[in-house]
């Protein structure tokens, strides 16, 4: 009998040996870039409505990992970081209408302001724990547009009646419209935005935070100064809501107080939910349920939009209740073992 591996025509045929495998992180790089490739082209084919809603959502994304970094990873429940939005889109709407500062520069301002501010309220927030430390942030989200109104600074904040801006113009170089622009400008930030948290987080600050919040005993007991950690977490998720913020501020060209009503600190928190704790990805996912969600509900019912998108949220969490970034992990890994060479024997 001849074997399979004996010489043919004076050729030895060798048995197959192992395929090489495509690794894990080479198909997440190769998935990001297709991503962003697709991101870049999408403003050539949408209109100026559909892409100021995409911006608004890159802008939303930016302020769901920043409310990440704080309750997925450090478990301190926020429900008030609509306020420090509100203090990124001031802080960079008076800027701009009353100190002439370019629109681009008030942003990196904004984010450092939110970052003190956080930082001085997570300091007394280290005493309060679970539902405590969500009715702190919740009263602080339901002040600040009452303080937003106070006549004593009315002539900066404009008051009730808020502060009017002018859409920053593109640069001849780039051949777009000012919408164009500014999607384009807010996806390069929050590309920065998310590389940043990325290497934060997967790095010993990320390990201590997950520690404090499993294990804080252990943690402490581990050397991780607890108290440093927690309100730097504070600090450093109200800086991502700063920047939201003043991104939203150049995008709308409007704010108000009422813009910022505690309902956005509590669409931010859905967002969280639904795009998944603990997941950099899952900010983009909740960003696009909150932006468009809404929306798709009003047009379903006039009467009762809000009912169907209460709809929307429960279907999402009993469907996806790791969230929607869990849910598209098991359906990427299964669909990357499918394209993948089978290993030969």
């Amino acid at each position: 009998m001849v074997n399979e591996t004996s010489t043919l025509a004076g050729a030895k045929i060798a048995a197959p040996g192992p395929r090489a495998q495509i690794s894990p992180r080479v198909w997440k790089i190769l998935g990001i870039l297709v991503i962003l490739a697709i991101a870049c082209i999408l403003p050539l084919g949408l209109s100026n409505y559909r892409l100021f809603q995409l911006t608004l959502a890159l802008v939303y994304a930016i302020a769901i990992l920043g409310l990440n970094i704080l309750t997925g990873y450090n478990g301190q429940i926020s429900l008030g970081h609509g306020a420090f939005y509100a203090i990124g889109a001031y802080v960079a709407a008076i800027l701009m209408n009353t100190y002439n500062v370019p629109y681009w520069a008030t942003i990196p301002i904004a984010g450092f302001v939110c970052l003190v501010v956080g930082f001085l309220f997570g300091l007394p927030a280290l005493r309060l724990e679970g539902h405590y430390l969500a009715l702190a942030t919740f009263a602080l989200a339901v002040a600040t547009p009452q303080l937003l109104k106070y006549k004593a600074i009315a002539n900066w904040t404009g008051g009730v009646e808020g502060i009017n801006l002018l859409k920053p113009d593109a640069p001849a170089w780039m051949h777009v419209d000012s919408d164009q622009y500014l999607y384009y400008f807010t996806l390069a930030i929050t590309v920065v935005m998310f590389v940043i948290g990325w290497n934060l987080l997967r790095g010993r600050v990320g390990r201590a935070l997950v520690a404090i919040r499993d294990h804080p005993v252990a943690a402490e007991a581990m050397g991780v100064n607890t108290a440093y950690h927690k309100a730097m977490a504070f600090g450093v998720s109200a800086l991502y809501t700063g920047v939201a913020g003043a991104i939203g501020a150049i995008v709308v060209a409007y704010v108000a107080p009422d813009s910022f009503d505690f309902l956005l600190s509590i669409f931010l928190l859905v967002g969280l939910v639904v795009g998944g704790l603990a997941s950099i990805s899952g900010a983009i996912y909740g960003a696009l349920f909150i932006q468009f969600a809404p929306n798709f509900a009003a047009d379903l019912s006039k009467a009762a939009p809000w009912a169907i998108f209460g709809i929307f949220m429960i279907g999402a969490v009993y469907v996806m209740p790791g969230g929607v970034a869990s849910f598209v992990q098991i359906v990427w890994d299964r669909i990357r073992r499918m394209l993948a060479p089978a290993r030969g024997t």
